[in-house]
């Protein structure tokens, strides 16, 4: 039995890993797939000040008081920040990180940097796109009742989350057991970047036929390669 802490990406919650999860859970495995801070049923506590190392800081936090040892730690899409900050302050806990097309910043980096958005709706505390910009492009991989019950629970993100630089003083400089997620479909965060992030953690690097949301287009693969060590 694996310990897996599976976290989402921007825009969404825990709710998008239902799939994944079942099919560990299934398996025997025990799995947690938290909603950050701000985020999906979590909107209602967005406030000033979350921004990834916060977000990061909770997690690690749920690891201790979980008592998790030997964590297979798995970040898609934003929640890649996420997953190196919490395998950062949580080195003892983490037995293998994967990066599941996600985005995986140096030090000092923003999501600027390497992505650049299009978000119709914007304030101090939250940003995301518009109905119409989610429906035909952050979601435009999804189809059928799938997307409609994607678009049902999207919500933004915290703007912090998004727009500051990343705090990773230790991270890339560590040894970890990982491997890397590229979706052949999906154009962002992109294959360089992936690709960068596997020869820095000389990573196990895996390739899926699918968009950015793998979770939901193929999560017995995803699933499989959550398990590949």
């Amino acid at each position: 039995m694996a310990n897996i802490v599976l976290l989402h990406g921007a825009y969404q919650g825990g709710w998008i890993w239902q799939r994944v999860a079942s099919i560990l859970r299934a398996g025997g495995h025990n799995v947690f797939a938290p909603t950050l801070d701000g985020c999906g049923e979590r909107r209602h506590a967005l406030r000033p000040g979350i921004d990834t190392e916060s977000q990061a800081a909770e997690v690690a936090e749920m690891l201790f008081f979980e008592d998790l040892a030997d964590v297979i730690l798995v970040g898609t899409s934003c929640g890649g920040m996420i997953a190196c900050r919490v395998a950062e302050l949580a080195r003892e806990r983490i037995g293998r990180v994967v990066l599941a097309d996600a985005l995986a910043l140096f030090d000092g980096e923003a999501v600027s940097d390497h992505v650049q958005r299009t978000t119709a709706v914007t304030t101090d505390l939250a940003t995301g796109p518009s109905y119409e910009d989610a429906s035909n492009r952050m979601f435009a991989s999804l189809s059928g009742a799938t997307k409609e019950w994607a678009l049902a629970r999207y919500t933004p993100h915290p703007v912090a989350a998004m727009a500051a630089p990343v705090k990773l003083e230790s991270f890339w400089q560590q040894s970890w057991t990982a491997s890397v997620i590229y979706c052949t479909q999906a154009p962002n965060p992109g294959k360089a970047h992936q690709q960068r992030a596997a020869d820095t953690l000389k990573a196990k690097w895996h390739e899926l036929e699918t968009g950015h949301y793998p979770m939901l287009t193929e999560p017995e693969a995803l699933a499989k390669l959550i398990l590949t060590v």
